[in-house]
């Protein structure tokens, strides 16, 4: 099947967030989860599942296969070169940045967080009883970057660094540059960084993807870097991630913290379709890369026609756009004023960090079709207004 033959109907017969949250009436562009088909690895494996029934505890015996897969995936791509050993296997990023906070760092410890940022990083701080320190990321042009005047002004508060690369909601691919200049920063201010690179496969052709901890040695003796195939291969259900730890020794503070019964294992069909994805689905990966590529720039186009007031961002990776709806003048959030009004469910700004509440995040993972439904449903619910 094309990326583009989508049954929107077919669709609506799932059970995950993106169409269930709010139901039928709503077309749902806000979730990081992709309407597509998974790869044909992927779905053999589970299917293999299914034959033979094949649902029970994953064997401990295997367990260093993601790990394993993960570092050989991490040198092919990027020519980063780890110790399977100095990753663990996770549930889910999210649940690493928690513990990570909780093993590694002290209540009340200052966190510096890059807003506009993925809401579970501002959760995250607040939940676990940390300082939040806000260094939102400024307007250059047609894309974000860092404000390092700003971000070195509070450097001495800081002990930890929440890195979001590729980031989350702008879509943006730090350059070495960027990546270098805040790695001074963190050796200079000693920083733990929690590097959060779960897109890193979801990277445009126009830009290059450097894992931070691959800068030097120092730099990934202060880092833990988390991943999962979930976002790139749409499998974010099956609950499998990996973290890796720049030193046997951060990796042992994290463990000694919470041990592995504690934190919960991962079952075995999520670590059988990470094996699948890491190794068997890069075609499938290209291909869903090209489609999302002409989703980006169609998206764009369609915004210029009907939308010419809000501003888009495009993403150099993920496949979601961050949209500047302030031209518009709406009296209330622009997430709240299309779900009301164009029956379409977008992420709300103001769930990204202060300052941001003029703003949605649209996910673009969808088909032409689809895409162009939302765009009109917009452009008359303002026409309509």
């Amino acid at each position: 099947m094309s990326f583009d033959e989508i049954d929107p109907e077919r669709l609506r017969q799932r059970r995950s967030a993106k169409w269930v949250h709010y139901g039928p009436e709503l077309l749902p562009c806000w979730v990081a989860e992709m309407d597509y088909a998974v790869a044909p690895a992927i779905r053999a494996e589970l299917q293999r599942a299914i034959d033979y029934d094949d649902y029970g505890y994953p064997a401990y015996s295997r367990e260093q296969l993601v790990p394993e897969a993960f570092a050989e995936r991490m040198a092919q791509r990027f020519a980063w070169r780890i110790d399977p050993a100095d990753v663990l296997l996770l549930s889910e990023v999210v649940q690493g940045l928690y513990l990570s906070l909780l093993a590694l760092s002290a209540p009340g410890a200052g966190v510096l967080v890059q807003t506009p940022i993925y809401p579970p990083f501002l959760s995250c701080v607040r939940e676990t009883e940390r300082r939040l320190l806000l260094s939102p990321l400024v307007e250059q042009g047609e894309r974000y970057g860092i404000d390092f005047e700003q971000l070195s002004a509070q450097a001495p508060e800081a002990r930890v660094l929440m890195l979001c690369h590729p980031h989350n909601p702008t879509g943006r691919v730090f350059e070495r540059a960027e990546l270098h200049r805040l790695a001074e920063l963190a050796i200079e201010h000693d920083w733990l960084v929690l590097s959060d690179e779960i897109h890193a496969d979801l990277v445009y052709p126009e830009r290059e993807f450097q894992p931070f901890a691959s800068l030097a040695p120092e730099v990934a003796r202060r880092t833990i870097t988390f991943s999962s195939a979930s976002k790139a291969f749409n499998i974010a259900g099956l609950r499998c991630a990996v973290a890796h730890f720049g030193t046997p020794e951060l990796r042992a503070r994290f463990e000694a913290f919470l041990p592995a019964h504690a934190r919960g294992g991962v079952g075995l069909l999520a670590q059988q379709a990470t094996l699948a994805a890491w190794s068997d689905s890069d075609e499938w990966l290209a291909n869903a890369l090209r489609q999302l590529d002409s989703q980006r720039q169609r998206l764009q186009v369609r915004l210029r026609e009907r939308l010419p007031a809000v501003k888009m961002y495009s993403p150099e990776a993920t496949y979601l756009a961050w949209l500047d709806c302030r031209g518009l003048q709406l009296e209330q959030s622009p997430g709240s004023f299309f779900r009301h009004h164009a029956r379409v469910a977008l992420n709300d700004g103001a769930a990204f960090g202060p300052g941001f509440e003029g703003f949605v995040r649209l996910n673009f993972a969808t088909s032409a079709g689809i895409l162009d439904e939302i765009v009109e449903r917009m452009a008359g619910a303002l026409s309509g207004a």
